[in-house]
This record gives structure tokens, sequence and C-alpha cells, in this order.
């Protein structure tokens, strides 16, 4: 008898199992997303100041991109468009030679067409970060970017890209891309 009982409890996870398991999790009437990324030459940004690069007195931040949120929906009842929602997340270091205890961190979204030949949408945005006394680290979330990505014939929300970088100059730039990914 014990183990029947024990082969009907197993039958009935087994159930419950595969009630909640087919789909990932992803109920039928949420929309699917674009592919989200984080741009791999604009995921740090290293500051200095007066162009003294590559001297640690110097630098005033130390930023990178630590990931972000997304929530993708549909924006009409006929399907044809998606709203995208972005939230990244940032780890900043203040540095030594930075004044003030607030720093500013440039970053931009950017939306492809499904040929990832034509940006279709770019948003610049400003997140600020305020250091207590005697913290020189911090994690903030930048503003909410919102997009909206068309929906046609044969072209599904999977074919458009959604970048995620930090706003450098051509120094900044070609700091990341000599040291390469961190």
């Amino acid at each position: 008898m014990a183990r029947s009982s024990m082969g009907v409890a197993a039958l009935a996870g087994l159930a419950l199992l595969a009630a909640c398991g087919g789909d990932q999790g992803v109920s039928a009437s949420q929309a699917p997303c674009p592919r989200i990324v984080i741009l791999a030459d604009g995921a740090d940004l290293t500051r200095f100041r007066g162009g003294a690069s590559g001297d640690l007195t110097a630098l005033t931040a130390d930023a990178r991109i630590a990931g972000f949120q997304a929530n993708c929906d549909f924006a009409s009842r006929d399907r044809g468009a998606l709203a995208v929602r972005v939230t990244p997340r940032f780890e900043v270091e203040r540095g030594p030679a930075a004044e003030g205890r607030m720093l500013d961190i440039p970053w931009f979204v950017a939306l492809t067409d499904a040929g990832d030949a034509t940006v279709l949408d770019r948003q610049a945005f400003t997140s600020r970060v305020t250091f207590g006394p005697n913290v020189v680290r911090s994690t903030i979330q930048g503003q909410t970017a919102r997009l909206t990505v068309p929906l046609g014939q044969g072209v599904r929300a999977v074919d458009y890209t959604v970048r995620i970088s930090l706003q450098l100059t051509p120094e900044e730039l070609a700091l990341n891309r000599a040291r390469g990914p961190r």
C-alpha cells in the first residue's frame, strides 16, 4: 500500500510539473521581446580628469552596466507593434579626482531593424549617482527607456535588436577596445 500511495504522489507531482512547465512560465498572452543586449564596447566607462588617461590619480569615474530589466507588451490590439521597456542597472565607483559627491552617467538605448542595418530609434539618458560621505561605490538603476517595435508581415520581435550602452568619448571607447571586456 505504501508503494501505491508513493506512485500516486509521484504521478500527481508530474502532473503539476507538466501543467506549469510547457511554456517555461510565459503566458500565452505575454508578448515576445526583441533581442536585448549590452553593447560589449560600451559596457564600461572609465573617465579621467583633463584627458590624463591611464593616471589613476586623475580617475573621476569608473562605471559599468551591471544588467537590466526588460518588459514587453503588445502596443495595440492588432498586435502590430510592441511596447518595450528597458531599465539598466549600473555599478559606479567615484574616483579620487572626482569633484563633489555627484556623478552623471551618460547612456543610451538603440533599436535596429530586422536586417540590423538601420537604427530605428535611439534614446539618450543621463543617470545621476549621489555618493554619501565616505562612500565611493554605488549601484543605481537608470531611467526606463520606452521603445516601440513595429511588427509586420513575416517580421517577428526576435528579428529586432535593442542595444544598451554607456555614452563614451572616442578616447574612452579606444580604452575599452584596448583593454577588452572586464
